[in-house]
């Protein structure tokens, strides 16, 4: 997910709906999103040709069968076979309607409530939230800013219990114009303020409870934790230690202070939760030219010029006087809510690059293979494979499975097949004559190591999470409006992929049996995101879609425990419609019939859908509220969650139940 205060400034000039609504800012040349900017000058074959290839290819060798194996039958075709076949969805809720207003809205016969909003107390001894008189000792105790990435771990460990548990939430950034009075989108933030935003940044851990059917939280819990910026943290795995990971500050790489821009996340099998360093490039001030990175920081999008204040306050974030330390983030990091007085550790192993998320699975010969999205246009999809095996009695010691595997980078090709490429130092073209002198060297620079590669970039992948029913991976891919006019083709009609699409990843096996190990997977569109009422958007879903079902820019993901589908998305204001949540089956009759479950209020995204083991409740991150033109911390365009006048809009989590009980969904 992206830092929206650029886009959203310029493509609310124009009404949702109106024709220009979402052509505006890219006729102006103005869209300034990290994610919307590509640093990828590779020149690998875009995923949009491989798909037309294949579209061509298939089509030719048996017409209409290929068609529908691709996700590609037109609407009118599907809704005869549809007829024929009786369709009906195994998601019984009533859609909530395509709305966009001051507040959020669920489908009917549930309840939504605010669980957690930003300033409320996490630690012992945090005060109650003042947001006219902030601190950073204050904000370091409280719930962060910016809601993202949300996992539920039940207690106790290994439980199955629904009703008690640890969430694990992120805060990837902040809004500072909607967070402080009289601020302004651009305007410098003092050294104070500075260090407000920056004790906001990162990750709470919080107990929670549900009893007579509502959750709160357990306040001074033993359990509840903030980590921001200030943090200590280990470096671990090939990395660590590395000559490039040393500052002034630190003369052993293994020590860091802190994570910012942390976007999605994953659960892992022994209870630990991943959170994603994203959009780290932005946080760093000075003239990354002039370092001896210079090519490293090119393609990671590192400028001379920092959208926060951080480099002017702390010498660490200015790269005059300390050029190494962006090389300290972009890594995943693992972190055990179960004990508040843990390290958390960065995972070298995984890689470095803007990690959208990381999904484990245990493969069927116990491996553990994670697979994570680098968000940002023209950039690619990864897996990484553990050399050793999980053991379930043994809990302390399987996060050191993190630590040694290999991580590969995805290959596309026309003929459906998707290769595993491995990232292996020594191997051609990772050698010493481009530059990668160890293995630490390509995970370092894990972007220009896939380029080399000859990875497939991608249209900003984001959630990568396998299905716990039928072990196909799905890949939530937001958009890319850089796609020029010759990339358009019959799996994304489009001149420029502004709603994005899904891609699933199919490997050999079916369910546990599947591998996901394997070096070979094969591969399917089966959805295409946007309005199917409009001819020019070349949407693709399900014949019986409702005028509420179809959705836009699919960004996070979660499966329920009967492998059903729930699609959040980002970007869904540029067509009028708020984002929120969708669900749909995938496969069965009711394959990609999605359904509008829940709406965000305006000016927000839904971020971090997640699920208790039961199913019965359902978890959302609504970040960034009232994040739209002219909006201010004085003046929002909406006051969710409190609609009082003496608090601005603030980010939360949301708590979703059925009135009645029961499970989510049917």
């Amino acid at each position: 997910m992206a830092d929206r205060r650029i886009t959203r400034d310029i493509l609310l000039t124009a009404p949702p709906g109106s024709p220009e609504y979402p052509d505006i800012l890219e006729e102006l040349g103005v869209i300034q999103d990290d994610d919307d900017l590509p640093s990828n000058e590779s020149g690998n074959t875009p995923f949009a040709q491989i798909a037309e290839e294949r579209v061509t290819r298939r089509g030719v060798l048996a017409g209409l069968g290929a068609a529908a194996a691709f996700g590609l039958v037109s609407h009118s075709m599907i809704s005869r076979r549809a007829l024929a076949a009786g369709v009906k969805s195994s998601l019984t809720f009533t859609e909530t309607p395509h709305v966009y207003d001051a507040t959020h809205h669920v489908a009917p016969g549930y309840n939504a409530n605010v669980l957690l909003r930003w300033g409320d107390p996490v630690e012992a001894g945090a005060p109650v939230f003042d947001p006219m008189n902030q601190t950073a000792s204050a904000q370091s105790k409280q719930f962060g800013y910016n809601c993202d990435y949300i996992g539920f771990t039940p207690l106790p460990f290994g439980s199955e219990n629904g009703s008690r548990g640890l969430l694990s939430v992120n805060h990837e950034y902040t809004n500072q114009h909607l967070m402080f009075p009289d601020v302004t989108r651009k305007q410098k933030l003092t050294k104070a303020q500075t260090e407000i935003e920056m004790a906001a940044h990162g990750h709470s851990v919080v107990e929670i409870a549900k009893q007579n059917g509502s959750w709160s939280v357990v306040k001074e819990s033993k359990y509840n934790r903030r980590i921001h910026v200030g943090t200590p943290m280990k470096i671990s795995g090939p990395a660590a230690g590395h000559d490039r990971l040393k500052t002034n500050a630190d003369a052993t790489g293994t020590l860091v202070l802190g994570t910012f821009n942390n976007c999605a996340g994953g659960n892992t099998p022994w209870g630990t939760v991943l959170i994603a360093e994203e959009n780290f490039n932005g946080y760093f001030g000075g003239d990354p030219a002039k370092t001896t990175e210079a090519r490293n920081y090119k393609r990671y999008g590192l400028k001379t010029k920092s959208r926060f204040s951080w480099a002017e306050h702390h010498d660490r974030f200015n790269l005059d006087k300390e050029p190494n330390e962006p090389n300290r983030f972009g890594w995943m990091v693992e972190i055990d809510p179960y004990d508040p007085a843990s390290t958390p550790v960065k995972r070298t192993a995984l890689g470095r690059f803007k990690h959208e998320g990381a999904n484990t699975v245990i493969n069927k010969d116990g491996r553990v293979v994670v697979y994570t999205g680098d968000d940002q246009q023209f950039d690619y999809i990864y897996k990484f494979v553990s050399s050793g095996r999980y053991d379930p009695q043994n809990r302390a010691a399987n996060s050191a499975l993190l630590d040694n595997g290999t991580l590969h980078v995805a290959k596309f090709s026309a003929d459906g097949t998707l290769k595993w490429l491995p990232l292996i130092w020594g191997t051609e073209p990772l050698t010493a004559a481009n530059g990668f002198n160890s293995q630490a060297d390509v995970l370092i620079e894990t972007r220009r190591a896939a380029d080399l590669l000859g990875a497939t970039p991608m249209d900003r992948p984001e959630d990568v999470e396998p299905n716990p029913v039928t072990g196909s991976v799905f890949v939530m891919l937001t958009n890319n409006t850089k796609r020029k006019l010759s990339q358009t083709d019959g799996a994304n009609p489009r001149a420029k992929n502004r709603h994005g699409h899904i891609l699933e990843m199919i490997p050999p096996g079916h369910g546990k049996d599947a591998d996901h190990a394997a070096l070979q997977f094969r591969w399917e569109i089966p959805l295409m995101a946007g309005n199917p009422a409009k001819a020019g958007d070349g949407a693709k879903y399900h014949a019986d879609i409702s005028a509420n079902g179809w959705l836009s820019n699919p960004d996070n993901c979660a499966f329920d425990t009967k492998g059903r589908l729930w699609i959040a998305t980002d970007g869904a204001p540029k067509s009028g419609i708020a984002d929120g949540v969708w669900a749909t089956d995938v496969d069965g009759d009711g394959r990609m019939l999605t359904k509008r479950f829940f709406a965000a209020p305006r000016g927000a995204e839904l971020c971090g859908p997640c699920f208790t083991p039961d199913d019965k409740t359902f978890f959302g991150a609504v970040q960034h509220p009232a994040d739209e033109k002219d909006s201010t911390f004085a003046n929002p365009s909406t006051r969710w969650p409190d609609f009082r006048d003496d608090m601005p809009s603030r980010p939360s989590v949301v708590v979703v139940t059925r009135s009645y009980g029961g499970v989510i969904g049917s």
